[in-house]
């Protein structure tokens, strides 16, 4: 069966429901084999193994080099197992991230720093109805603080994140609000953000209005500089933050987006196995076509979602200005080499920032093992995020 006769099938396999041998056929057609047909086909096994995160205990510190000096060679992650194809549900939900089984929920300190509070609320609309978990620093006294939106990963929750990306003990330090909007089971199997899916893309619809809801809620309710308001995620919610900041340049001053996929990659099933696989789409687009300031992180061993979709992502900085590139080569002490290619045009902050972790996989680069996908052998994700946010406003 040619490949565009494939592609039909996995989408009539879809619309039936049998997502496990439509997943399966598009994989063999991205591997570039023929479809063996109907009958084979049915009585597939499911070759899947659950992918857990990497048992690290090194604490992440930055060391940058000079840009002549030569990369240093990739460390080795003690426990990394290489991941498996998705399965068909989760491979259709777009899912990146599958969870450790038995893992024991994160504790308060892990969560917050003593001090602070997390609270928890609601918002719905017209697309739905989410909870989202807010995290508010100590020093809150009234006066506009920034705020950061964090999306998660499939089957991840906002504590399990906040736990993973320690944002929250981040944002006390730099005095700023994190809030966690969830995605529940019931709007997807896994808890992915459906980053594919035409109508979670478009301003005003689906997904992103509930999330843009969430953070003018925020807003409203507490004292938030509107022109201070980033969104980040991890996989299926990096690719929900590149939505974000190519609906909402309005409302986002810059996006963080870790292992995910630039907004259009894909738009269906078929597409999304192939962007994942082949990496596709373009960056997130502000006002009058320029780019919104985006870092970018992505491990080069990345099995799940290709690195190629973390250069996709800042191609359109590139693109709509006339900007200067600077390559800046590093290594995190008995940790990772980066290489970190920073954007920038003129005298004004980065337009974008791309982190090419060597020798990392599908995890929060810099995390603490008190989350879920972390490898805390860094360089720490969560601490550049905030810097470069900080360093943009509206």
């Amino acid at each position: 069966m040619l490949n565009q006769d494939m592609v039909r099938e996995a989408t009539r396999l879809t619309r039936a429901g049998q997502l496990v041998e439509a997943t399966a056929l598009l994989q063999r057609m991205l591997r570039g084999e023929r479809d063996p047909g109907p009958a084979s086909r049915s009585h597939a096994p499911n070759p899947l193994a659950r992918f857990e995160p990497p048992t690290i205990d090194a604490k992440a510190r930055l060391v940058e080099e000079s840009q002549r000096r030569p990369p240093a060679q990739a460390a080795t992650v003690r426990g990394h197992k290489r991941p498996a194809p998705l399965d068909g549900m989760r491979a259709f939900s777009g899912l990146s991230l599958r969870g450790p089984i038995g893992r024991a929920p994160p504790s308060t300190s892990d969560i917050v720093p003593d001090g602070t509070k997390f609270v928890e609320g609601t918002f719905s609309n017209a697309a739905g109805s989410r909870t989202y978990k807010l995290f508010i620093p100590s020093r809150s006294r009234g006066e506009q603080l920034p705020l950061v939106v964090m999306l998660h990963g499939c089957t991840q929750s906002p504590d399990d994140f906040a736990a993973g990306t320690r944002m929250n003990f981040l944002a006390e330090e730099q005095n700023c609000f994190v809030v966690y909007p969830e995605q529940p089971s019931g709007a997807n199997q896994a808890k992915c953000w459906n980053w594919f899916r035409t109508g979670d893309q478009q301003r005003g619809r689906g997904e992103p209005s509930l999330i843009a809801g969430i953070t003018r809620r925020i807003m409203r309710d507490y004292s938030i500089d509107p022109k201070r308001v980033y969104v980040a995620g991890l996989s299926a919610g990096g690719a929900a933050a590149a939505v974000m900041g190519a609906t909402y340049p309005d409302l986002y001053a810059a996006v963080g987006i870790h292992s995910g996929l630039a907004r259009g990659a894909a738009n269906d099933l078929p597409s999304a196995l192939v962007a994942m696989r082949q990496g596709g789409g373009s960056g997130a687009t502000g006002k009058g076509g320029s780019p919104v300031p985006s870092i970018v992180f992505h491990g080069d061993r990345d099995t799940i979602v290709h690195p190629n979709n973390g250069e996709r992502i800042i191609e359109q900085s590139a693109k709509a200005t006339t900007s200067t590139t600077k390559v800046l080569r590093g290594r995190v002490p008995h940790g990772h080499a980066y290489s970190r290619t920073v954007f920038t045009d003129g005298d004004r902050p980065a337009i974008s920032e791309h982190w090419n972790i060597h020798g990392a996989g599908h995890a929060w680069s810099g995390g603490s093992p008190a989350g879920s996908y972390t490898d805390p052998r860094g360089p720490d994700a969560t601490r550049e995020m905030l810097r470069f946010f900080l360093e943009h406003s509206l």
